[in-house]
């Protein structure tokens, strides 16, 4: 089926190579609108399994969601420079999503950046921000070049548009994952394409609605195994703040989206393979269970191609 036409061969072909030359072989033939999983784990410091972290490029500028543990690794492997990353929307502030914060703006000022990190997200984003700048003060002003990259600009924002420009248009949307009082998913429009982000959520009907009919949905997911249900009191409470694959497949259904993609993947005693029989259960579609460094192109068709981590 030509809509998912899956690289299979992408990950041995491009084994061995630099980051460099690994990122000028996906530009061949890619399309105008991109998005590369950077990390797809949870706050486990897995090493396979990176911490959450979409990074989407439209029309040569680049757009970074969440800032989890390894992004600069990640970055590294696709050979994009870190000084090219200027935009951070943070869906919330949990530290899993954040931990890579310090590391992309401070390597991306070291590594050239020459204006300011700019960053949205909800409640408490400006403040985290300032605080930042504020702990790595002496780090900052020892270095031997003072530059406006050194700077940030954050800003707090609500549900609704917050960032319009170079043919973009990025919307915040409240979803629900307790106790957190601002939690946000994200739309992000481009040329008639559109790429939802779930953010972290429970099953959250404004998921579907923001994402009726778009090109690729990124949603979390997680699962756990009766035994350990039964078992672990802890595991049930977490669960109850995410999307199980039953209810994630009926969000990808209801939705109509051309491809469904997972990311920030919390499996507790199932396979992956459990989680794709499961998730059929009430979803029929295209459906990439997302492994970091996977990258889409997405145009008439899309297509899935992965690198292979840089050494």
């Amino acid at each position: 089926m030509k809509l998912f036409n899956f690289l299979a061969g992408a990950a041995l072909a491009l084994a061995g190579m630099t980051a460099q030359s690994a990122s000028t072989t996906q530009q061949q033939g890619a399309s105008d609108l991109r998005v590369h999983l950077l990390g797809t784990g949870s706050p486990l410091p897995q090493t396979f399994r990176f911490g959450p972290s979409t990074l989407i490029e439209a029309g040569g500028k680049k757009y970074l969601f969440d800032s989890g543990r390894g992004v600069i690794q990640r970055l590294y492997s696709l050979g994009i420079p870190f000084n090219d990353v200027d935009k951070l929307f943070l869906t919330h502030l949990h530290s899993d999503h954040t931990i890579g914060v310090p590391d992309l703006y401070l390597t991306g000022w070291v590594r050239g950046r020459k204006h300011p990190l700019r960053v949205w997200g909800p409640e408490g984003t400006a403040r985290m921000m300032n605080g930042l700048a504020e702990a790595f003060d002496y780090d900052i002003k020892v270095r031997l070049e003072q530059n406006p990259g050194s700077q940030m600009d954050a800003v707090d924002v609500g549900p609704g548009v917050v960032y319009e420009g170079d043919g973009v248009k990025i919307t915040a949307f409240a979803v629900d994952h307790p106790p957190l009082e601002s939690s946000f998913g994200y739309k992000f429009e481009y040329q008639g394409r559109t790429v939802v982000l779930s953010g972290d959520t429970r099953y959250n009907e404004d998921v579907v609605r923001n994402a009726k009919g778009a090109d690729l949905l990124v949603h979390e997911v997680a699962a756990a195994s009766d035994k350990l249900m039964k078992a672990s009191p802890i595991i049930p409470k977490i669960l109850a703040k995410h999307t199980l694959p039953e209810e994630a497949g009926k969000v990808f259904a209801d939705a109509g989206v051309r491809m469904a993609v997972y990311s920030h993947i919390v499996l507790f005693d199932v396979t992956e393979k459990e989680l794709e029989e499961r998730t059929r259960k009430s979803y029929e579609g295209p459906l990439v269970i997302g492994q970091d460094l996977m990258t889409f192109d997405i145009g008439d068709e899309i297509t899935v191609s992965t690198t292979e981590p840089t050494e």
